[in-house]
């Protein structure tokens, strides 16, 4: 792993983005902000490494970092995509056991970084910290506990509907209309939900040709949000 570069005068940096500070006022930010160390990581550098021993919770600032686990046979499993805005981390801060899986940089990024009895101590001294992270946890959970369901009951290319429709909820709206930028590769959708490649390429084709999606550039384009959600909630018995 290159070393990250440790980045100084971190009080400049808006740790108001972070959504479990966000209840907080200017002055509770700027006690909490003196405790944090500040990073850069590059683009495919490994953050957090699977069954490290380290404890350390880190809060996005800017860019995208992905949780995921290999196989034996090298086969890439992609637990979630972690935005600006968000945390992780705090499952070995909080139980410190080994960490669960390893998380890596999409793109270059800037994190802030507090020890695990650091962490512990914000969530006594500020209730809204704690109450927020336990609704981020909550929040998890629920998208983990969905996406299970899917792999035990839906065919692939109903879970390449059900990701296409995750990842249109989170992208630019314009009424019926959804564009996911940049758009993510075969490869990326075939480890968010345990497939191989080829079957991804095929639906996307499918899907392509019955004009439910295109692509401009890097951008994909969902021409039909309703269309999208009746083929998942068909399937799904909603």
């Amino acid at each position: 792993m290159t070393a990250n570069q440790k980045v100084s005068g971190g009080t400049g940096y808006a740790l108001e983005r972070i959504g479990i500070f966000r209840d907080l006022d200017a002055r509770e930010i700027e006690r909490l902000t003196q405790r944090v160390n500040w990073r850069n990581y590059k683009a495919h550098q490994q953050i957090i490494g699977h069954q490290d021993a380290s404890t350390d919770v880190y809060f996005m600032v800017s860019g995208t970092v992905r949780v995921i686990l290999f196989s034996s046979a090298g086969k890439e499993v992609a637990f979630r995509d972690i935005q600006a805005g968000e945390c992780f981390g705090e499952f070995a801060a909080i139980d410190g056991a080994p960490r669960s899986a390893n998380v890596i940089a999409l793109t270059d990024v800037m994190i802030g970084t507090v020890s695990a009895e650091t962490f512990r101590s914000i969530l006594q001294e500020y209730p809204a910290v704690s109450m927020a992270m336990l609704t981020y946890l909550t929040k998890m959970v629920r998208s983990l506990s969905e996406r299970i369901f899917e792999f035990s009951t839906l065919a692939v290319k109903n879970r390449i509907h059900s990701e296409l429709l995750r990842l249109a909820r989170e992208g630019e709206r314009d009424g019926n209309t959804a564009r996911i930028s940049p758009a993510p590769t075969h490869a990326d959708i075939a480890a968010r939900i345990s497939t191989h490649r080829e079957a991804v390429t095929r639906e996307l084709n499918d899907l392509t040709k019955s004009g439910l999606i295109s692509r401009d550039g890097r951008t994909l384009i969902i021409s039909d949000l309703e269309e999208l959600e009746r083929l998942v909630h068909e399937v799904a018995g909603d």
